[in-house]
């Protein structure tokens, strides 16, 4: 059986990518709107008519504006994957990260309202959330977050920027502390205290560091950094695109880590790097933020909501 699925927005980053993905499957039909009917709500609201499934790769606004139409729609109605940050934290939408928890993965295949995760968001609840359900990282701890990603998660200025050679090659951004991914950070990481932000952008075009330092000791149960490979470990089992990396393997990489090794995957790497004699670690994800920052883990929630 072919699914039908409708990209709004597929002529920016993360809409085209996932049409190039879904392209070359022989169980989805891309379905389209002509460019003079993008803004006719009747037109939209038939083609939708059409479809299994509607991506949204829109400002936030935009994306309201659509999903305010297919609720419209009633029984006919499509599923819905937002790739937006407008619904990440809505009532009634299901996050769409499967690895997140036992049982997270069946709630995307029977949703009908999916919110795509931000791809920095990705990286830190992957790393947290485990820690905070083993009851070793308390919800109230105060965590820094810090991460560095290509440009191409910036947008059309941004990228164009950096593309026209206009950019420097890095910069610290979102010093105001307000960053669109910290409240999904905090809801699905489960973390009663704000976790503080710093974000960055460099001269290259795709792949994410988001790294996380702890002091051991200042954790109720004094942890050894085994301990956090250890729970990371059990979390993933088992898991296709999230792998923790073997403490022999970190051990081995001489202190350096680069973003872009798994770019065009949708694979992320979970790293434990400790100086147990200092009682300092750093948590590390390695990521594409166009794979499963972005595209991937759509294409990823896709195959879960469409049973493919």
């Amino acid at each position: 059986m072919v699914s039908k699925v409708f990209i709004d927005g597929e002529a920016g980053t993360t809409g085209l990518l996932i049409r190039d993905m879904l392209g070359a499957r022989a169980d989805v039909e891309i379905v389209s709107i002509a460019p003079d009917k993008r803004k006719d709500r009747d037109a939209k609201k038939e083609l939708m008519a059409g479809v299994d499934a509607v991506v949204l790769c829109l400002p936030d606004d935009a994306a309201k504006e659509t999903v305010a139409l297919i609720h419209e729609m009633g029984e006919t109605a499509p599923k819905v994957l937002d790739a937006s940050t407008a619904h990440r934290v809505a009532t009634g939408w299901v996050y769409g990260f499967p690895e997140l928890e036992v049982g997270q993965g069946e709630r995307i295949a029977k949703a009908r309202l999916v919110a795509n995760p931000g791809c920095y968001a990705t990286g830190a609840i992957a790393l947290l959330r485990p820690l905070v359900d083993a009851e070793l990282l308390p919800p109230d701890f105060p965590v820094t977050i810090n991460a560095i990603s290509g440009y191409s998660g910036g947008g059309k200025s941004m990228i164009a920027a950096y593309e026209s050679r206009t950019a420097p090659d890095f910069e610290l951004y979102g010093l105001g502390l307000e960053h669109k991914h910290i409240p999904e950070i905090q809801r699905y990481a489960r973390l009663d205290r704000r976790a503080l932000f710093v974000p960055s952008v460099a001269d290259f075009r795709q792949g994410m560091l988001v790294s996380i330092p702890l002091h051991l000791d200042f954790l109720p149960s004094e942890p050894t950094g085994a301990e956090i490979e250890r729970i990371l470990s059990e979390h993933y089992a088992g898991s296709k695109f999230v792998k923790t990396v073997p403490e022999a393997v970190v051990a081995g990489e001489g202190g350096k880590l680069e973003p872009q090794a798994l770019n065009d995957t949708n694979v992320m790497e979970l790293r434990v790097i400790a100086n147990e004699e200092r009682r300092h670690v750093v948590l590390v994800a390695r990521l594409d933020n166009l794979g499963k920052g972005a595209s991937g883990a759509a294409v990823q929630n896709l195959e879960l909501m469409l049973g493919l």
